[in-house]
Formats: C-alpha cells, structure tokens, sequence
C-alpha cells in the first residue's frame, strides 16, 4: 500500500496516520497533540498561502505546518 506524506493531500481528503518521521521533541509535540499511527482525519483546508493547514481528528481540530506535514505518513481512505 502506498503511503505519501500528508502534505501532499487535497483539502477534503480522509486518511489513517501511519508514521511519523520525526525526533525527539517534534515528534513528541505531534503525538501529543493526537497525531497517533492509526487515527484517522480529515484534511479540512489550507490557509490562502497554502501554509499551514487544518486536519480534523478526532473531535479536534489542528493546524500544521507543510515542513511538519512532510514526515507524516499517511493512508489514504
């Protein structure tokens, strides 16, 4: 199954955290913020800059920069 980076999804599009990337304490901030292999979300919108962008997990809502958004690996649903 192919998995590419959340930064590459369109607005509207539902995917399932796979992985994540990165270290230490940037990775600790986005496990802490529900961003759990196996969560499902959806990709709300883009700021009208393109950066950052809005997911929906869970019951929360969240935004991202692209630059963190390139080391998570996701499953698209």
């Amino acid at each position: 199954m192919k998995t590419p980076a959340l930064a590459s999804l369109k607005a509207g599009q539902k995917g399932r955290i796979a992985s994540i990337g990165l270290e230490s304490r940037n990775r600790r901030r986005l496990l802490e913020m529900g961003l759990i292999a196996g969560r499902e979300f959806t990709l709300v919108r883009f700021a009208p800059l393109g950066d950052p962008m809005e997911l929906k997990i869970g019951g929360s809502h969240l935004s991202l920069r692209k630059d963190e958004a390139r080391h998570i690996l996701v499953e698209v649903l």
